[in-house]
């Protein structure tokens, strides 16, 4: 059967309408739901992205694409993966950022590549804005894996801050984490505007965090430093381990997304930045 001029515009318009409609679960090789649009300036988020876990780059960059943050830090994060994210940003949801790496490990196993050239594991810190002034690095005792930290310097709602991405030790490693604060602190003490984000892998009434809530308070407005304090979860096991703390920055919103690509939620924040200087 041959359809007409209107039939055929009108199963065009069909299909088109059916590509939109698909989320998430689409099919390999289709291109996840998202709304491409300029980023928020003054908004942040954090992201543990698990790994190893099975995710195609196109649906971690349609999670972020969502969301349109400023700046993102990410964990767990292998090179290759970031660099695939982000050019799914670019290509699908017209989306660009600048991109610095902490990278503390080389694995072969967990980031591909060879033997002899492993994949290099650890931060990345994604901005819409350049950045500048990076460091990395690497704490003096990781626990079971080497973990660091990494700091930019970069811009959030028109004004420039200091952002720190880290992972600290895994569960069960008090002592250590301990340590890895302390010594993360004395680098954020040093600037008067700061934004942390990270997997600390405890949750917030932990002594180990005494130092960090001693210099900067978390977006979630509920969650503190105390047994009492009502912590959003950000973890599938219903614990908060994923942090934003701000010093010199007020959080006007925060919000935590479940996301099926990792055992950690998103999490972000919308900010209110004074005039100080970072």
């Amino acid at each position: 059967m041959v359809l007409g001029r209107g039939t055929r515009l009108l199963a065009g318009a069909v299909i088109m309408a059916c590509l939109v409609l698909v989320g998430p679960s689409a099919p390999v090789g289709s291109v996840p739901a998202a709304v491409a649009r300029d980023v928020v300036p003054n908004r942040v988020m954090t992201w543990n992205l698990c790994n190893p876990c099975k995710a195609r780059s196109v649906d971690r960059a349609a999670e972020i694409a969502t969301y349109a943050p400023q700046v993102i830090g990410l964990q767990e994060a292998c090179v290759r993966d970031v660099e695939r994210i982000r050019a799914d940003l670019a290509r699908h949801f017209g989306l660009r950022y600048h991109v610095a790496y902490g990278s503390v490990l080389r694995n072969w196993g967990r980031c591909g590549g060879a033997p002899w050239h492993p994949g290099a594991f650890g931060q990345a810190i994604l901005s819409a804005a350049p950045i500048t002034d990076v460091v990395t690095a690497e704490y003096p005792d990781g626990g079971s894996e080497d973990r660091g930290y990494m700091a930019v310097t970069t811009t959030v709602g028109g004004q420039l801050v200091r952002v720190f991405d880290t992972h600290l030790a895994q569960r069960r490693q008090e002592a250590v984490r301990a340590e890895q604060t302390r010594v993360l602190a004395a680098a954020v003490a040093r600037h008067d505007r700061v934004i942390v984000l990270g997997d600390f892998n405890a949750v917030p009434e932990t002594p180990e965090l005494s130092e960090m809530w001693a210099l900067a308070a978390d977006a979630d407005p509920g969650c503190h430093h105390a047994p009492t304090s009502d912590c959003e979860p950000t973890t599938d096991w219903q614990s908060k381990f994923d942090y934003l703390f701000l010093r010199g920055i007020v959080a006007l919103e925060h919000r935590v997304q479940p996301t099926p690509y990792s055992d950690h939620h998103l999490l972000l924040a919308d900010l209110r930045l004074g005039s100080v200087h970072p």
